[in-house]
């Protein structure tokens, strides 16, 4: 087969797998068409997602329906105050071996394809902070022991925005490793009737396993491909730039933005930006590719000055008017 009858296999095997998870957890979730997409595109990209909303929404449920829809190892975690690493990645028990006693590791639930970190904010820094190597490096080490976790590996993780109390804000490198975070809003009075109607009847619909791990990484593989042109590459780095203060910045970045994003989040947006060329139907990335993305992979990356905390300020202002002037 030469290159680009690779390439063309390899593209039409994204549309037609992305196609098929998007229609599968179309058929119990209710609209949030762009955050479905925006999942699964994180999820063909390789990386984490953090969905943020408050309860009754269908953040676990979009999670669990995406997990069904895809023939992967799932587990959950309910994140609690007392909730501890070990709890998390496994811990190393005392076994009883023909006569002998000895150390064995027992796998904790991050052992997994998918991972729901139900309510991250309630687990203390300490355990938080147990996630952070598997998420970026997709190991996990205990007792000085290295374990490399199964591939494709994502962790889907909700929080709710409303509540303070019993709750430990995310420190801003673990939310770095996140590569998407959504924002998952009230659904519309015709989504709310469809809702009731789903979920409210004697059958449930069923969501039947339409990929697997080895369709994810093949989808991941094609990306990787996709060519990116020298002045698309320069907007997305002057778009990034310019969540960071100083000259050339938007007036509101100077304001209120202490730190801007990282280049990780330009990895993010770069991989982003070559699934959306994809699923419309061009294999080259264009501009309006990188401004579909950039909100969703930026937002969690600008630190607030002071004044910006103050006064509650979202990021999602300030980085339109960096695109603004990545755009000039």
């Amino acid at each position: 087969m030469t290159a680009t009858a690779e390439a063309e296999a390899g593209v039409a095997h994204f549309e037609e797998t992305f196609g098929k998870i998007r229609g599968a957890v179309s058929t119990f979730m209710v609209g949030q068409t762009e955050i479905i997409e925006d999942v699964l595109i994180a999820i063909c990209c390789g990386g984490h997602v953090l969905l943020e909303g408050v309860p009754g929404l269908g953040k676990t449920s979009l999670v669990n329906t995406i997990a069904q829809a895809m023939d992967v190892s799932f587990k959950r975690i309910q994140f609690t105050p007392d909730l501890l690493p070990s709890d998390v990645v496994g811990t190393q028990v005392l076994v009883d071996r023909e006569g002998r006693r000895e150390l064995e590791f027992q796998r904790g639930p991050v052992f997994c394809n998918l991972l729901l970190a139900d309510e991250i904010n309630r687990a203390t820094p300490k355990t938080q902070s147990a996630l952070l190597e598997t998420m970026q490096e997709k190991r996990a080490t205990v007792a000085n022991h290295t374990h490399q976790l199964d591939l494709p590996f994502f962790v889907m993780a909700t929080q709710n925005p409303i509540e303070n109390d019993g709750t430990y804000p995310l420190p801003e490198a673990q939310l770095d490793r996140f590569f998407f975070k959504l924002e998952v809003a009230l659904p519309s009075h015709d989504e709310f009737k469809q809702i009731l109607d789903r979920t409210g009847g004697s059958r449930r619909p069923e969501v039947a396993a339409v990929a697997n791990g080895q369709d994810i990484l093949r989808m991941g593989a094609t990306l990787r491909e996709v060519p990116v042109a020298p002045e698309v590459l320069d907007y997305l780095v002057k778009v990034v730039r310019g969540t960071h203060p100083g000259e050339g910045a938007p007036q509101s970045v100077n304001q209120y933005v202490r730190h801007g994003a990282s280049p990780r989040a330009g990895q993010a947006m770069l991989a982003a930006a070559r699934a959306r060329a994809l699923l419309d139907g061009r294999y080259h990335v264009a501009r309006e590719d990188v401004d579909l993305v950039a909100l969703p992979a930026l937002r969690h990356r600008l630190i607030l000055s002071f004044e910006g905390e103050a006064e509650g300020v979202k990021p999602d202002a300030m980085i339109k008017d960096a695109i603004a002037v990545a755009k000039k």
